[in-house]
């Protein structure tokens, strides 16, 4: 993709990967439409970055999505790159009472929202870029957090196919692979030890300039080219 002179929505923008994704493509000269489900949090990322555009939207609620779209559509028409980034991540066990209500949260959230918006937003003329946000445990596992891995597992595929079937059209299917990294996802703390935000989206965007659509950083690229034996060897290790 090009990556300057483009008006792009990043979902779950306000913070983590979304927030970092958001003030790089605005360093690149772009337009930046962020949105969220809580409006305190968009607003301080304004205040970090009073150019970006933002929209209150709850991501897990069907009519909230149309809702976002038909926003867009109406004020932003021109919009051609649509960033799915947005995710919750659990840790939970099977033998939990809330398990089901936040495996349906998770589904919910990391899977039917990002394909409900991928075919809302490809009717927009103006649209040439979708960009999946999935994760190095979509190829191994952690057992403390099943239904995230198994989501990303799901977008990891269903990217496979999307770029495949779009091979023929100006659409361009791109997949960013992180690691873990340090954000509030899962909970705050959880994540400290881990690389930051800002060196991942520098490594993403010099993949991009090279023209890839498969980006990865650290682990997550040894484990995206892993066979049966290493991803064995991975799980083993993530989940002694």
């Amino acid at each position: 993709m090009k990556l300057a002179n483009n008006k792009i929505l990043i979902t779950g923008g306000a913070s983590g990967i979304g927030f970092g994704l958001a003030e790089r493509f605005i360093k690149e000269n772009n337009t930046v439409i962020i949105c969220g489900r809580r409006e305190s949090a968009l607003q301080e990322a304004k205040e970090k970055l009073p150019s970006v555009i933002t929209k209150v939207c709850d991501l897990s609620d069907e009519k909230s999505r149309i809702e976002l779209y038909n926003w867009i559509a109406e004020n932003h028409s021109d919009l051609n790159v649509l960033v799915n980034n947005a995710g919750i991540q659990n840790w939970m066990n099977i033998g939990d009472d809330d398990f089901y209500e936040k495996v349906n949260d998770e589904i919910t959230t990391n899977v039917l929202a990002p394909l409900h918006l991928t075919k809302l937003f490809s009717n927009l003329d103006a649209l040439d870029t979708v960009i999946n946000v999935t994760s190095g445990l979509a190829f191994v596992p952690l057992s403390t957090i099943p239904v995230y891995c198994g989501t990303k597992a799901f977008m990891r595929s269903f990217t496979l196919s999307l770029r495949h079937s779009l091979k023929d059209s100006k659409i361009e299917v791109i997949e960013m692979i992180p690691p873990a990294l340090n954000t509030d996802l899962g909970g705050k703390g959880i994540h400290d030890a881990h690389p930051p935000v800002s060196e991942f989206v520098a490594s993403v965007f010099e993949q991009m300039k090279e023209g890839k659509t498969e980006l990865t950083f650290g682990t997550s690229g040894d484990r995206a080219k892993a066979n049966n034996d290493t991803i064995s060897e991975y799980f083993k290790r993530m989940n002694p």
